[in-house]
């Protein structure tokens, strides 16, 4: 089979066999990815540049002492190792990240804390980010119930004279909501603590 073609989790045992171009073949092929995320996070592509080389610094240090464990979880796993290193640059410098809210709602708002450090300030902007997303693929109907009712503030009194459905419906709307954002939280491995 073609070397390109291999899943992670084989890369990642053939490179620690000893084939040092399936680390090549792996770093290549989620550079973009890992790139993009640390980029997003610092806004200075120097620093991105040494945060992304550290990162597989980590990547191949913790391969070749044999400390792996994350079978078929290769990306995932990078991607904490380049998380933490963020967090530890922003320590480091006591840099404070500066995250732009643009859109009409903040699903912190309501968990406001003004003594957030670095680190809770960049775990919360991702959870934040990771459940917007989450928010945007639930049905229409289910989307706009869970939208009037948390980040409206609304009643389901108001919610049904609203949308033309009986409160029953809005509720059971809110309730399939909630139960398919849990599903998918649990799907993508999304942790809503810190």
């Amino acid at each position: 089979m073609h070397t390109q073609k291999l899943d992670d989790s084989v890369l990642v045992s053939n490179y620690i066999a000893g084939n040092e171009r399936c680390l090549e073949i792996l770093i290549l092929r989620h550079k973009q990815r890992i790139f993009s995320f640390i980029y997003s996070k610092v806004q200075d592509r120097d620093v991105a540049d040494d945060i992304f080389q550290d990162t597989f610094i980590k990547v191949i240090n913790t391969l070749k002492m044999g400390k792996y464990n994350e079978e078929g979880k290769f990306l995932p796993w990078t991607m904490r190792i380049a998380h933490n290193l963020i967090i530890d640059f922003f320590r480091k410098g006591n840099r404070m990240p500066t995250f732009q809210n643009t859109d009409e709602f903040d699903i912190f708002s309501v968990l406001s804390d003004n003594t957030l450090s670095a680190e809770n300030r960049l775990i919360k902007d991702q959870i934040h980010e990771d459940v917007k997303k989450l928010v945007e693929e639930l049905p229409e109907d289910q989307r706009e119930v869970l939208m009037m009712r948390i980040f409206k503030d609304m009643s389901f009194k108001e919610i049904s004279e609203q949308t033309n459905v009986s409160i029953n419906t809005a509720l059971g709307r809110m309730r399939y909501a909630l139960i398919n954002l849990r599903k998918m939280i649990d799907n993508n491995n999304i942790i809503l603590t810190n």
